[in-house]
Formats: C-alpha cells, sequence, structure tokens
C-alpha cells in the first residue's frame, strides 16, 4: 500500500501553496518518488482564500489529465469560522474530503473559545472533523490535553509531517510527540506549500514516528487511517 497524504496545497494559483504548474506537477513528482500514492489537494478556504469547489475541481480535473501517477480528491484546509461553519451546515458536501463526511478543519490561532461545541455541531451534520496541525497552535501547545478532549468527543487529529522532524522548532516537535504517545494522531500529512520548506514527504515523519510508536502504528497514520478517508470508510487502525 502506498501513503496517502491528506492535506497538500497542490493545486497552483489558489491559496499560498503551489504558484503555478512547473511547481505542482514537481510536488507530485517529490511525492510520487517518496511512496505517496494518493494526495488530497486541499485550498485554503479562509477569509484570505475564497474557495470554489467547482473551480476547484477544473483544476483538479486538469492535474489528472497532466500527472498520471498518483491518485488525486479534492478537500480543503477549512477554517473555522462563522461564515464557513454556517455555509457547511447547509453544504457539508462543499468542504468534505471528495464524496466523504471527512472534513480537515484548522483552527483559528487567536481563540479556542467554544471550539468543542462549534466541532459537535459539525459532527451533527453528518461531518467527521479532522483537527490539522494542532501541535502547530500556539494555544494548543500551552494545553495539548485540550487535543485529547477532542479526540474523546470524536474527532480526529492529523500532525505535520515535518513538525515531527523539527523543521516547525522544538515545541511543535515536542507536542507532536506527546499525543503520539497519548494516541491522539489519526494521521501525518504533509500540509505542502512548495519543493523547499513545505515538501509532500512523508516519509521521514514515518520513521520518526516509528521510533516512537513502533511500525505498525506509523504505517497506520500514512496509509490505512488516511486511505480509509478517502475511501469514506471509518479508521480502523489507530
Amino acid at each position: 500500500m502506498g501513503m496517502v497524504d491528506i492535506h497538500c496545497h497542490l493545486l497552483p494559483g489558489v491559496d499560498d501553496g503551489s504558484k503555478n504548474w512547473d511547481m505542482t506537477l514537481e510536488m507530485c513528482r517529490m511525492a510520487q518518488q517518496d511512496g505517496v500514492s494518493h494526495i488530497v489537494c486541499t485550498p485554503h478556504a479562509n477569509h484570505a482564500y475564497q474557495y470554489d469547489r467547482a473551480s476547484h475541481q477544473r483544476l483538479l480535473d486538469e492535474l489528472r489529465a497532466r500527472f498520471s501517477g498518483l491518485e488525486f480528491s479534492l478537500g480543503c484546509d477549512f477554517h473555522l469560522s462563522y461564515e464557513n461553519i454556517s455555509d457547511a451546515f447547509r453544504h457539508p458536501e462543499r468542504y468534505a474530503i471528495g464524496e466523504t463526511r471527512y472534513l480537515l478543519v484548522e483552527l483559528s490561532e487567536f481563540s479556542i473559545f467554544n471550539v468543542g461545541n462549534t466541532l459537535f455541531e459539525l459532527q451533527t451534520a453528518g461531518l467527521t472533523p479532522i483537527i490539522t496541525h494542532p501541535e502547530r497552535h500556539p494555544q494548543l501547545q500551552r494545553k495539548p490535553e485540550t487535543v485529547e478532549d477532542f479526540c474523546a468527543r470524536g474527532c480526529l487529529v492529523q500532525i505535520t509531517a515535518n513538525s515531527l522532524t523539527g523543521a516547525w522548532g522544538r515545541t511543535a516537535q515536542k507536542v507532536s510527540e506527546q499525543l503520539l504517545k497519548a494516541d491522539c494522531v489519526h494521521f501525518i500529512a504533509s500540509d505542502a506549500h512548495g519543493v523547499k520548506n513545505r515538501p509532500a514527504i512523508l516519509s521521514a515523519a514515518r520513521k520518526a514516528a516509528t521510533a516512537i510508536v513502533g511500525e505498525e502504528a506509523a504505517a497506520a497514520l500514512v496509509e490505512e487511517n488516511p486511505a480509509a478517508v478517502v475511501c469514506n470508510e471509518p479508521l480502523t487502525a489507530y
């Protein structure tokens, strides 16, 4: 089984990720060489970048035509704002990964007040929230036990690959390790934005996770669990 990357800013020119088709295709080649077989393209949906599902789908179709070595799905990096939440209640399929009900959720860096209730409301709308990179969130770095509470409420958690290898600093690395040891990580994803500082590489983080939780559990974080997501199946490996 190849690795599955559920968080990647791969579509060209739509946010602060890939700038053009040349960069997108190079990111694809890097991912493929690293052992990735499927990438979920996740443009930002926030105040800075309008999320246009139909337009992004057309770019995804073009990507499939330009690069045949990988499988692709469309999702989004869903910022937990009032406008997004209101629209997601009415149109959950607009933001979820592919045809699934899994939703990548990016928390505001300024406040996590009432987030638990909001995540529950998304669940009642039929969505399964996947909290993205809590190890990089300033408030959650100080209170990582909050992430454990989100997990207890049925949310899933994705950490960034190069957080685990130290690229985001020692604090993000330590929190990543702590969440892994607490069984509060379900996915490792690249959150790639380019080919240099934030590449679409998972193997190094997989190796680092193996040293912490063992080979089988580390494989689940980059293979079985994300594969279940893109197939809209429940997770069986934690």
